[in-house]
């Protein structure tokens, strides 16, 4: 079984800095994709980026150019920095596994290997 673990989440100010991590532990598979979810207060969980084991990336329009999803495989661990926040990235942030990046970028699925959360807050 694949545990994941965030940490990193916190208060910021409008157009500060976060870094969130992610470490897997556990039985992980030799090759596995890495993503950040989001969910706001009343809102569906959102995909936010993904990254194949390989290094290929991908991200939802809204944080393109101040996100970046990076990965340690021989930490097993996964990175999301997040520059220029704005109060609309307040959300509970999650870290999810899968085969492959593809099938993270569509969406959560209940097959993901997911994190407990960590919530990010955003002030005007």
């Amino acid at each position: 079984q694949v545990q994941l673990v965030e940490s990193g989440g916190g208060l910021v100010q409008a157009g500060g800095s976060l870094r969130l991590s992610c470490a897997a532990s556990g039985r992980t598979s030799s090759t596995y994709a890495s993503g950040w979810f989001r969910q706001a207060p009343g809102k569906e969980r959102e995909f936010v980026a993904a990254i194949s084991w390989t290094g290929s990336t991908y991200y939802t329009d809204s944080v393109k150019g101040r996100f970046t999803i990076s990965r340690d495989n021989a930490k097993n661990t996964v990175y999301l920095q997040m520059n220029s926040l704005k109060p609309e990235d307040t959300a509970v942030y999650y870290c999810a596994a899968s085969a492959t990046l593809n099938t993270l970028v569509n969406g959560p699925r209940s097959s993901h290997r997911w994190g407990q959360g960590t919530q990010v807050t955003v002030s005007s």
